[in-house]
């Protein structure tokens, strides 16, 4: 109840702070191409239920049917407006409606698109008996995952050998340590990744240092050394198709 009504609160005046800034945004995305300025997405939520997530549209039109669903710093569907929405992550402002309406939640595991929640392990699916959520441990910790797939002939493929094993670790450690202060520690996290990512990844090392993950999971979340393939939780084997 606590958790649901702070979503309430702070996703309406979210909104209504970020507003001026969110409607030149949307003007020039209109500007670009004369389209609509956002991305009605279909995410999978709560008990597998599919939600229409709101984002700020950084791709060109008709981008979702290419099949590629994980994207790379480089990808050429992005437009130059596109670019900065992505590194300032304006697009995630915008789905504060889906926080408020009760789809989201500020806090929780990343949504995904059914086509991965599908690959999902028996473990995995856990991620899917919460509210998806705008920002948690791994938001942070992948912030860059654009710069990881960059360059990459199967950007889908790199996601769920590099990205995908530790991003659903990371949710089943906030699912089984979630709290009102975790989510307000990870809330003030998140801001300041935004101006010293190496701050921010001291404190998240830190604190899941205190909350018991596995040292693999802490030597990952530094974020200091190259990422190797590995299997996702649930599963012994690495992921070979996409």
């Amino acid at each position: 109840m606590i958790k649901r009504s702070f979503d309430i609160i702070a996703s309406f005046f979210g909104i209504l702070i970020a507003s001026p800034i969110l409607l030149i945004v949307i003007f020039l995305v209109w500007r670009q191409d004369k389209k609509i300025p956002f991305y009605v997405a279909p995410r999978s939520g709560k008990n597998e239920k599919t939600f229409m997530m709101v984002k700020l549209r950084s791709m060109t039109i008709g981008a979702d049917k290419s099949g590629v669903d994980s994207t790379s710093e480089n990808d050429l569907r992005i437009t130059p407006i596109g670019k900065f929405i992505r590194k300032y992550k304006m697009d995630e402002i915008t789905q504060l409606w889906n926080v408020f309406i009760g789809d989201m939640s500020i806090v929780g595991p990343r949504p995904n698109v059914k086509t991965e929640t599908d690959l999902y392990t028996s473990v995995e699916k856990i991620l899917l008996s919460v509210r998806p959520g705008i920002t948690d441990f791994s938001s942070i910790i992948f912030a860059d995952e654009g710069e990881i797939l960059n360059g990459r002939s199967n950007p889908n493929l790199a996601y769920n050998q590099l990205i995908r094993p530790w991003k659903s670790r990371l949710g089943l450690l906030y699912i089984e340590n979630q709290s009102f202060l975790l989510d307000i520690k990870l809330i003030f996290c998140t801001l300041v990744n935004i101006f010293s990512r190496k701050l921010s990844l001291t404190w998240l090392v830190h604190h899941l240092d205190l909350i018991g993950a596995s040292e693999e999971l802490i030597a990952v979340s530094k974020r200091n050394k190259i990422l190797k393939p590995c299997s996702p939780p649930g599963s012994n084997k690495i992921v070979s198709s996409r």
